[in-house]
């Protein structure tokens, strides 16, 4: 080695050295959260799922259809002091049909909180859930849209679909969540009405809503449907709930074969027993409701806001390579 390269190579780790001891004592500069005065990251305490939330035996109660989760007791969680959204949906236009109460409730203040604008359709006699909804969603930063109706008239949905696209300025998500559901001990027992009403909220109405809002869904738009572990494990007082409910896991994956080459992507979400209005509204004898959940593995029904993670993972385009897939949260009873 030449004399030059031996001094250049001193020089080199002399400076280098320097740099080195420099940067030891200079002070930490903040990142954005600190310089914002955000709190440092802390670990959070462990919790035990299964002493995370109410367990049976819970009290009888009963409301008329479709119920309020409001007068619920104990009222469910759906997040509402919870959830901490990371920006995962900054941008995003969604519309979630009975989002006034239940996972729709869920996924609305998180989807809200990831940065998302959003739209919510619900009966007017759910009009009092559903504004508490519309104020979380405001007092996250982001715009909120309600659309009461009844998804039974397939006009309506064309009009809910219109309407959100409208004051939204487009549409990215569009989450098919409402469902009726009414406990009946025998086929007998359940009318055509009965029957009617239930087809065409739960299969009706999602087929006409994604008719209407698919011609205004880019690629990367996502479609989420609730499915339910009546699709794979039906009880037997739940006869024409349970049927639709493998309607929709079905759909699910036979849609997301269909738009994929479109770059649109369909997955649903397959709940347990969960605490929501339709329990008390007719969906469970009170016998049941008082035992609700208690068959799990956690020997308790699920909040709201413990699939609320599961709906902003299927709409998050980090998800990209998710589609035709049913995501179970049945508190260790599912089958998907």
């Amino acid at each position: 080695m030449s004399e030059k390269h031996t001094i250049d190579r001193r020089t080199v780790l002399k400076n280098l050295g320097l740099g080195i001891a420099t940067l030891a004592v200079l002070p930490a500069i903040p990142g954005p959260a600190a310089a914002a005065g955000a709190p440092a990251n802390t670990a959070k305490e462990l919790e035990d799922p299964t002493k995370k939330y109410p367990r049976p035996p819970f009290k009888s109660q009963k409301q008329p259809w479709p119920g309020l989760a409001s007068k619920m007791d104990p009222r469910p969680d759906h997040g509402e002091k919870s959830y901490v959204g990371a920006g995962r949906l900054t941008g995003r236009r969604a519309l979630i049909t009975g989002g006034d109460s239940g996972m729709g409730r869920a996924a609305a203040i998180a989807y809200a909180r990831e940065g998302a604008d959003v739209a919510i359709n619900y009966l007017p006699a759910e009009e009092p859930d559903a504004q508490e909804v519309v104020e979380l969603i405001r007092q996250a930063g982001r715009k909120a849209v309600a659309i009461p109706g009844d998804l039974r008239d397939e006009a309506f949905c064309k009009k809910m679909v219109e309407t959100a696209v409208k004051e939204l300025g487009g549409l990215d998500i569009l989450v098919n969540n409402a469902a009726r559901q009414q406990t009946r001990p025998s086929i007998l027992d359940v009318t055509s009405e009965d029957f009617d009403a239930t087809m065409k909220t739960n299969i009706y109405a999602p087929f006409w809503t994604i008719k209407a809002a698919l011609p205004h869904l880019k690629p990367g738009s996502v479609i989420i449907g609730t499915a339910s572990e009546q699709a794979y494990d039906p009880s037997p007082d739940l006869y024409d709930y349970a049927q639709t409910k493998a309607a929709t896991m079905n759909y699910v994956k036979s849609l997301a074969k269909q738009l994929a080459p479109k770059g649109i992507r369909v997955n649903g979400v397959a709940p347990g027993p969960i605490w929501t209005p339709l329990q008390v509204s007719g969906g469970a004898t009170q016998e049941k409701l008082e035992h609700f959940g208690e068959q799990t593995p956690f020997k308790r029904p699920g909040q709201p806001a413990e699939l609320a993670s599961i709906y902003v993972q299927l709409a998050d385009p980090m998800a990209s390579y998710a589609t035709g897939q049913i995501y179970g949260s049945s508190g260790g009873a599912g089958q998907p």
